[in-house]
């Protein structure tokens, strides 16, 4: 079975995105901050592989994917699966909650975003590397990423700075990892926790649910278009398209 490391998996797209290639029979390791969600989110995952033909593994392993030791233990985690075929770098960090504008935002916060949607996905990518060169066909790479990273949204600077980073990253390693696919993908506006605290005045009512935008990731999965930056929105309506202009995370 195809082995996959989802980062921030236990709500959210992370968790939407589990639960599809679950029912896939792939085998998973999922990382989140929170233990019991987590679990939570697993042992949920557990009976939809049970109940896919050849149903895959689960491990859940809790921790901070700004820490070395705890990437380190999630790649290990894979080759104890047997390989790696796709890392999804999802994990994310605000930086501020709510956002506010660059004139007040904290240069801690900034760095905290930073350390967890960057440093800490280039970190996992270098541990990873190994396994997804030694992938039947080449693996993957998928950074969730904003666009906020594209476009000029006032308060949203710190976190469209440091997805505008995480897209450059993704850009130089699918230069440089040729056989590898790299996507860096703009999920648009969905109805998670994650945009509720950037501004929790919002109503979210009309945002998709992330269940509704995993389909848009399987799809580069089963088409395996080139690297490059592509849209949900865009992957939904007509396949693979390159560089479409979504909503913010």
């Amino acid at each position: 079975m195809p082995v996959a490391i989802i980062t921030g998996a236990s709500k959210g797209l992370g968790r939407a995105l589990a639960a599809a290639l679950a029912g896939r029979g792939w085998d998973l390791v999922l990382d989140a901050r929170s233990a019991g969600p987590l679990r939570e989110a697993a042992a949920a995952l557990e009976k939809e592989e049970q109940a896919a033909a050849g149903g895959g593994r689960v491990v859940a392993l809790p921790g901070d994917v700004t820490d070395a030791r705890h990437r380190a233990d999630l790649v290990a985690a894979a080759r104890g699966l047997g390989g790696l075929d796709l890392l999804v770098n999802n994990a994310s960090a605000l930086g501020a909650e709510p956002l506010v504008s660059l004139e007040s935002h904290p240069l801690d916060g900034l760095r905290a975003a930073l350390e967890t949607n960057v440093v800490a996905a280039l970190g996992l990518v270098q541990q990873a590397l190994p396994l997804l060169r030694a992938a039947p066909g080449g693996g993957a790479v998928i950074g969730v990423s904003s666009d906020a990273a594209v476009e000029a949204y006032g308060t949203w600077g710190g976190y469209g700075a440091s997805k505008a980073a995480l897209e450059q990253l993704s850009a130089v390693l699918a230069v440089e990892e040729e056989a590898l696919r790299v996507w860096w993908v703009d999920p648009g506006d969905m109805r998670t926790d994650l945009y509720a605290a950037a501004e929790p005045g919002e109503d979210l009512a009309g945002r998709a649910l992330p269940e509704e935008v995993a389909p848009a990731f399987l799809r580069l999965l089963d088409e395996r278009p080139g690297s490059g930056r592509y849209e949900a929105a865009a992957l939904l309506a007509a396949g693979p398209a390159g560089d479409g202009r979504g909503g913010r995370r």
